[in-house]
Parts: C-alpha cells; structure tokens; sequence
C-alpha cells in the first residue's frame, strides 16, 4: 500500500513537472528585452559577463542554456552518487563523514546502489576510483595457527594472486607450526612479486593471554589486537584478513580506499550482517558493546601509524579491562574488543561498504550487499560450518571458493611486467643452472626435471606425535601418486608406529584425498601420519624428490625407507625398535635389511609369522620380490620348489644379496655384502643420505641410493625374523614408457654411468668398484 502511494506522488510530481516547464518557457519568452546572466552552477565555472539579446537569439541562447543546465544536472547526479576522489575532500552521501555513521545493512546498501545507479557493475571503467601506483606494493596481515588453518589461508592467497596486479608483501601471525608450513611453501611456490615474514605468535601471547575468550579460534583470535606492535614500525598501512576470506576481485580496489579516510579514521571495516550485537537472537542474550549492529573484523583496513599516534594499545586494553568486568569473556574474540572501543570512540571507524566483506554465517543479512554477480568482491565463511553454511545463494558462494581451492597453483608463478623486484637469489640460481643446459640433448627433459622446483605443502592434515623418549622410534617413509591411494588404510593397519609419506598431487586431487581422508575412521584416528602433497609438474613422476621430501620430515632417531605398495608384517614397528637396541644403531652406521616378497592375489591371507610365510612361500601363494626391471620370470608349480632350489624364480640382481635361503633358516641377524643392482628396503639413520634426483619415473632410483650407503661404509644387516609383502597392482605409466621407449632407456643408462662418475669423483679409488661391477654386470 505504501508503495502505491509513493508510486502516485511520483507520477503528480512528473505531471506538474510537464506542465511547469512550457509555462516557465513562455514566461520567459514573453518578456521583450529580458536579460539572461549565465550563472555558475559549478565552483569552477567562470561567471560570464555577456549578455544575450532578444528575439531569435533570445530563443537560441535560452535553449543551449536549458540543455547546459540539464548536462550539468545530471553530471552534479553523478558526482554526488560517487564516494570522494580524496583524503581532502569532504564525503558527499553522508553516510561515511565524521561521525556519521550508518548503522544498518539497508543503509550500506542504498549507498551501494547509489553508486551503481550510473556505473553499472564493480570495476566499470567509468569508476574513477584513487589511483594505486601500478608498482606499488600491497600489505597484507593474517593470523596464522595450526594444520588446518595453514590449509586454509592457501585459498586465500590463491584467490588474491588470481586477480592482483601489484606486488605483495604477506605478514604472518604464527605459531611454529603454521610458519614451517607456510615458509616451505612459499619457498618452494616461486611467485614473482611476492615476499612473506613471518612474525611469531607465541611471543605476542602474553599481550592477550589475560583475556578470557570462547571463541573456537582460542587465543590467536585475539592477535589483530597487538598487529601495530608485532608488525614493523615503519609500515603504515595493512589489509587485515581472516583466513576464511575468498577474493573476486583486485585488492588493489581494496588497498585504495585508503584514500578515502578523513579525519581521525583510522579502521575501515564492514557492518556486522548479522544480528547478534543487536542481542536478540535468543532470550538473555547479551553481547558486547557496539555502535548499532556493529562491525565485523574479517576484513580490516589499518591505518597502522595513525593508531600508534593514538595509542591504539592502550586505547584497547583499557576498554577491554572495563568490559570483561561485567561480561567477563569475550564471545567473538578480538571482534567484541574493537566493537567496544568503536562504540566509545566512533570518530576512528571508516565503513565500508558490505561487498567487501559479504559474511555467510547463518541468519546473515549478506544478500542485501549484491544484486549481481559482479558486484561480489570479498566473500567470507565466517561460520564453524564452513562451506554447509544456509544461504540463498551458497551454491554459487561454493563454486567460486571450489573453483580456487582447486586452481592450479602453478599457474599463479606469473611475472608482474614493468614491475621491477627484488632479486631472488633461489630464483636466479635455478634459471642460471637452466640455461646452462642444453635444450638440443635428448635428455634435456630427464636433466632438467632434476632442478624443476615443485610447489610442496608439508603437514596436509593434522599431525601430532612425540618419539619415544628411548631414542629408539621408527618412522616408516613412503611416497605415492592418487592411484595408489587405496593402500593407506591397509598400510596404517599394519605399522602402528608413525609414518611420512609424499603424496605427488595435483590441486584438484589434492582435495579428493583431503576428502577421502576425512571420510576414513582409520586415517582420522591416526594422528601420527604426517602428509606432504607435492604438487604435480612436468612430466615425470619425481620419485626420490618425494622420498627425500618425506625424509625430512621424519622426526624420530631412525626411519624405515619402503614403498606404498608394500604392507610390512605385524608388528615390524616394535621389532626394529628392538633391533635398534641390539645392533647398536645409534653409534655404527647399519643398514638394516627387511627382506622382501610378493603375491599375486589381491585377496591374501596375510601370514602372521615366518612359519606361514615360508609355508605361503612353498605353496607358491608368495614368491621372493621381483626386480625393479619388472622382467617376466617362468613360475615353477608349488611341488617344484625346494631347499636345493632356492633361487627361486627373481632375477638374481634386485634382491639376491639378501641370500634367501640362509634368511629361511636364519635366527640371527647376518652380513651381507653389496652387489650390483641390489636395491633392499632398509631401516637407517635420520641422517643417512638422500636419494639421488637424477632418477626420475622408473629405474635405478633406489639402486643408486643404495650404492650411496655402501660408498659411505654402511653395513647391510639382514633381519631374520622380519618380512614385507608387495601387494599387486595395476603398470605404473611410467613402466610402461620404460618398457615402450627407447630413448628413455637410452638416457636412463646415459644417467646411470654419469652418476658412476660422480661417485668416482667423490668417493676416490674405493668407488672404482662399482664401475667395475656395472661392467661385468
């Protein structure tokens, strides 16, 4: 009803509009010699002197002027529909002034329509919005803590790299944790144009620990609070974000609204869309203090060194120490601390407007900040729900977050042109070392996967585990590729001890294995597992880059080296535990041998102890693990084997050093000696040698490590009382292009004797040796 009548005074104004004009043209046409003086309707019109006659030329100029009129009319509309170009320059909607301050979504929303009324969508070219320095570097500030949020803040930076043309500089807010997960991360992503520090959280805990807070992000979500003590003091400004935060758009248009704060503002923030400050979500419910619905400190824009001037932390302490006498916790963690002092000192607040923040936390008013897609530009998930959150819109809300949590990674290494950088030391090495090769050498894709640099993410999931305090702990290392994905559970039933393992993922799989780990009671009772994803890139599969990824981050005095196709016996974990003691690991450099074996059947009856593997082993239910080569052998029938013919049907290289038959009968650990081509699955020192990353795909990557440790003077201990069984599986691709090709052949023998020389040259006369055994090999 309301709306009807609006409608009819709006249509009497247009028609006594109509009739007005033509009355008001005649009176001035029927006036003989009236004069007409052009008035300044802009302050920076010059006044005209001139004076137009009567007649015809009273007629003409009468009706330029009327049209000049209405083209200044409506580029006065637009101007005043627009927020200020400048620090200096008043506001004219008053809605952002001094002080006055709007203090419901509707408001926020009508200023927003206002501005889109004549500029349609976010980022027209008919916005003149301040200018931001093409090579102006962007300051951002995020806290920080844990595995999972770690997983978190990678989407955000995703999506702020997709769309930025600027340099960026990240301030983390960590803990230890975050910060090894994030440094290596970085340093191994290479994005021009980008530099990160790292603050630590833990010596800023005290600044907030005194402060009682229920909210599920503890104690660092009080963190924004002390940023202009723990970032440096000769930065000026920062964009604050929550880890939770998604980009769809440029954050320069973000970084200048900077220009935008007048007076003392020194906080630009977005109207809280929920109600919660409002206190009447549910009976007694009493919230902090805030001006009007409050604000939400997702996104926070600071002004870092006006609110040292101001003496921002003695500003926010008093306050909070005034407040938590009657309420005495907070609810929304540093949220209720800057509403409180925002309510006392409304001056400091510049808002914002709401489609910078767009919150899809339940019962949320965010569908008031958009009409349209483009008018979306910071999205943020800002309830314990997440992505289930209810929203009209969530489908879509979902996909763009998805659709970045998924983006290749890889593709954000983009140079910013024009944009001079700091020289990247790391960076520079690595194109000097490309350049040097030669792309004409058929093995040039083999040599330079060597120094291809691949994106790696430490402690995927959370991991939580503490050696043993007998220095006698054990981590079995192992990598896989998403084909073999399936032998996680089976593997975590077998060895109760912890595990690393290097998952070689793209982005996209990387979240199908983050789902299939969330969905697997096994995987998620298993604290102790830690995940690293190395991120797919180029095109082999980077096997002794990934084991050497999960070496290092063995934590433990020993680490079992093995494959994910294999599933160790029962209770391996606690018996090289023992053997640590009983070979004295900790002061003679051992290789402890697990001999190896394999079954054909998917479905095997897993012995339990030697007697029923030998006893499998003679039924022909398992056989001595094959070579690496993956060379057919002719099986013999079960009744075939026997004590005298115990070579079985392997190839005599891979394994045979191990000397099976004296393992069948063995009660104690024996010596064997190096051959060529052995290749065992041994239990070493953390600090035993790296694999050798030359070898790429298939073939002669663990041969080469092996014969590393005997150049080192390692002795090989085979363990008689231990086994592991290779389980079946479906040809690698990188077999079959081994088996296929050629020319793969040909450059992973040109590898093999340029790694002979190598050792040679490193390990002196005592390395001849293994020259000598390749030859007659």
């Amino acid at each position: 009803m309301l709306g009807m009548c609006r409608g009819r005074r709006r249509f009497l104004a247009f028609s006594l509009a109509l009739l007005f004009i033509p009355a008001l043209t005649w009176l001035y046409l029927s006036v003989g010699n009236f004069q007409v003086r052009h008035l300044p309707l802009s302050p920076l019109e010059p006044q005209s002197s001139a004076l137009i006659g009567g007649g015809a030329g009273e007629r003409q100029a009468l009706e330029l002027r009327v049209r000049e009129v209405e083209e200044e009319n409506r580029a006065l509309r637009k101007e005043l529909s627009q927020p200020p170009r400048s620090p200096s320059r008043p506001h004219q909607t008053g809605h952002h002034g001094n002080g006055s301050l709007p203090h419901s979504s509707e408001d926020a929303t009508k200023h927003n329509e206002a501005q889109r009324g004549g500029i349609g969508a976010n980022g027209s070219d008919c916005i003149q919005q301040p200018a931001v320095d093409k090579c102006e570097t962007i300051h951002l500030a995020i806290v920080c803590a844990g595995y999972n949020a770690s997983r978190d803040v990678v989407t955000l930076v995703k999506s702020v790299l997709f769309h930025r043309r600027n340099p960026l500089h990240f301030h983390f807010i960590t803990d230890s944790i975050a910060q090894r997960i994030l440094a290596s991360l970085f340093h191994t992503w290479m994005v021009p144009a980008v530099r990160v520090d790292f603050y630590d959280a833990d010596e800023l805990k005290s600044e907030v620990s005194w402060i009682p807070n229920k909210h599920y992000s503890g104690i660092y979500g009080l963190m924004k609070l002390v940023l202009t003590k723990a970032l440096p003091s000769d930065l000026k400004k920062v964009i604050v974000l929550d880890t939770d935060i998604t980009f769809a758009t440029d954050i320069a248009e973000l970084w200048a609204v900077f220009h935008k704060f007048t007076g003392q503002q020194v906080l630009g923030l977005v109207e809280n869309q929920s109600d919660w400050y409002l206190g009447n979500l549910w009976k007694n419910h009493r919230p902090w203090p805030a001006l009007g619905r409050g604000f939400n400190t997702g996104v926070i824009l600071l002004l870092l060194d006006r609110l040292r001037k101001l003496r921002w932390e003695q500003m926010w302490r008093l306050t909070a120490e005034r407040e938590l006498m009657s309420m005495l916790s907070t609810s929304l963690a540093d949220q209720d601390i800057f509403n409180a002092v925002i309510k006392q000192n409304p001056f400091l607040v510049h808002q914002l407007p709401c489609f910078w923040n767009v919150q899809l936390s339940d019962h949320t008013r965010s569908e008031k900040c958009y009409k349209d897609v483009a008018d979306l530009k910071v999205i943020h998930w800002n309830s314990p729900k997440k992505l289930r959150v209810k929203n009209k819109h969530v489908e879509f809300f979902r996909n763009l977050y998805l659709t970045f949590l998924e983006y290749d990674g890889n593709l954000l290494r983009r140079e910013l042109f024009g944009c001079p950088s700091e020289t990247d030391h790391n960076s520079a090495n690595l194109q000097k070392t490309l350049l040097e090769l030669d792309e004409d050498d058929p093995c040039y894709e083999f040599r330079r996967e060597r120094f291809t640099v691949h994106r790696t993410h430490l402690y995927f999931l959370h991991y939580e585990y503490e050696p043993s305090a007998d220095n006698t702990d054990v981590t079995l290392v192992a990598q896989l590729s998403m084909d073999r994905l399936q032998m996680l559970e089976a593997i975590c039933k077998h060895w109760e001890g912890p595990i690393s393992l290097a998952l070689y993922l793209s982005d996209a799989e990387a979240q199908q294995f983050l789902r299939y780990a969330q969905g697997s009671e096994v995987l998620m009772s298993r604290g102790n597992v830690g995940y690293h994803i190395v991120y797919k890139e180029g095109q082999f599969y980077p096997v002794n880059l990934l084991r050497n990824v999960a070496m290092r981050q063995v934590n433990t005095p020993y680490m079992f080296l093995s494959d994910i196709d294999f599933l160790p016996m029962y209770g391996l974990y606690e018996s090289l535990r023992k053997s640590v003691v009983q070979l004295d690991m900790a002061s003679t450099k051992k290789a402890l041998v697990v001999p190896a074996f394999e079954t054909l059947r998917y479905r095997l009856s897993f012995p339990k102890s030697k007697a029923e593997l030998l006893s499998q082993l003679d039924m022909g239910t398992l056989f001595t693990f094959r070579n690496d080569l993956g060379l057919t052998t002719q099986r013999k029938p079960p009744h075939h084997f026997h004590d005298s013919e115990i070579k079985y049907h392997v190839w005599m290289k891979g394994h045979a050093p191990t000397n099976f038959a004296k393992w069948r009968t063995a009660t104690t650990p024996y010596h064997v000696q190096w051959e060529a081509d052995f290749e065992p699955y041994v239990m070493v020192r953390r600090d035993s040698p790296e694999y050798d990353r030359r070898f790429v795909g298939f073939g002669w990557n663990k041969v080469a490590h092996i014969m590393e440790l005997d150049a080192q003077e390692y002795e090989f201990v085979v363990l008689p009382n231990a086994y592991m069984i290779h389980m079946p599986h479906a040809p690698s691709f990188d077999i079959t292009k081994f088996r296929s090709n050629e020319q793969y052949r040909v450059c992973l023998k040109t590898l093999k004797e340029e790694f002979q020389q190598n050792m040679s040259r490193r390990y002196g006369f005592a390395a001849l040796k293994y020259m000598t055994a390749e030859n007659n090999s």
